[in-house]
């Protein structure tokens, strides 16, 4: 029953996703005498945690009962009272935990409050499904640095556009809104400079029902050659721009850049390009935290090469198009020998009508 009772808090944390970052995803249920009594999840960040939220949802005193979270309750005063607390004080019999919380400074202490009030806690059930829904939290909260998917679409022969440039559509409408499911569920998404001298994009989220929330759309480009009247720096949405730039950019461009809304962060040259570890350790600091990279061949080999990304959503679709000319998903000098390719573990395979999503983790040194 555990399981099941874990399932539907999970189920309900998900309702979270695009509305809670950077905080984590959190569902909670309230179980009396085999029956569910109160339900809840964490809605919007700087709202109610997934505890208070089934607390209030509660059809009849919850004392005595058993509560499923798939967090470990908060211990600390942040935008709302510790959770925990709260727990207690109702007069909470039992807690099943999914996850122990990931972050340094307060990890197990919500655990600690609950068992000195003689509350019995169980931790680990559906851990690793707990762990795959917030990865993003995972990472950021522990690194400070976002949690960054690299997201790309090609033939069956390895092209994402023709020789002549053309792109439009490699893959079908249900896997491109699925790519519209990422871009409401993380913080920000990152091209370079050439997509949109190429493409002019927007970078908003369209999602089929209407819904959906732009996440804050980030434009490496080295020399600050985006034009002014480019559609990421004229568009009605509540999501800023920001455009990444190193020295070389001019100050009469920059400020042109920040007098249309634009906000500007300057790294050091890296190869005569913007550093993309000192950039994402900037929008760490801004609370950003994650990015669904969609950059063209040259970012996404720059991205790999400086270790950034964390996972890969690559999409087949059953075309060939051809030609030597004609791009690949990952550009650059690349790598000489077969032993240095870098390599993608737990793989996932889903299928969009035609198209084929080959999802996996970039594997690094230290892995989470």
């Amino acid at each position: 029953m555990d399981i099941k009772y874990m399932q539907r808090a999970l189920e309900l944390a998900k309702k979270g996703i695009g509305y809670t970052n950077p905080n984590p995803l959190v569902g909670a249920v309230i179980v009396k005498n085999g029956r569910i009594i109160g339900e809840g999840y964490h809605q919007i960040y700087g709202g109610n945690h997934a505890e208070i939220n089934a607390f209030k949802d509660a059809t009849e005193d919850v004392k005595g009962a058993t509560m499923y979270v798939t967090l470990e309750p908060c211990s600390h005063y942040g935008k709302t009272p510790p959770c925990a607390n709260a727990i207690v004080e109702k007069g909470i019999k039992k807690v099943i935990i999914g996850l122990i919380d990931p972050n340094p400074e307060v990890s197990g202490r919500g655990i600690k409050i609950l068992k000195d009030n003689g509350i019995e806690v169980i931790t680990g059930v559906l851990e690793e499904e707990g762990r795959k829904l917030n990865e993003i939290f995972l990472k950021y909260i522990t690194t400070k640095q976002p949690f960054c998917i690299m997201k790309t679409a090609m033939t069956l022969d390895g092209k994402i556009a023709t020789f002549t440039g053309d792109s439009k559509w490699i893959t079908g409408k249900t896997s491109r809104n699925f790519v519209h499911q990422l871009r409401h569920r993380v913080a920000g998404i990152m091209v370079g400079v050439g997509t949109v001298l190429k493409d002019d994009p927007m970078l908003t989220t369209r999602l089929e029902n209407g819904e959906g929330s732009d996440c804050i759309r980030i434009i490496v480009d080295s020399n600050a050659r985006i034009p002014i009247e480019a559609k990421v720096l004229n568009i009605n949405s509540k999501a800023k721009t920001i455009v990444a730039v190193t020295e070389k950019a001019e100050n009469d461009k920059i400020e042109a850049l920040k007098e249309k809304g634009a906000e500007i962060i300057i790294t050091p040259s890296k190869n005569e390009k913007v550093d993309l570890a000192f950039l994402m350790k900037k929008l760490g600091e801004r609370k950003i935290d994650s990015i669904l990279l969609e950059g063209g061949s040259e970012l996404n080999y720059s991205a790999l090469e400086a270790g950034i990304v964390d996972k890969i959503n690559a999409f087949i679709a059953p075309k060939i198009i051809g030609g030597m000319k004609a791009k690949t998903p990952v550009g650059g000098k690349g790598r000489a020998f077969i032993n240095e390719a870098i390599s993608i573990n737990k793989i996932d395979i889903k299928r969009f009508e035609d198209d084929i999503l080959i999802e996996g983790y970039v594997q690094k040194e230290m892995e989470l």
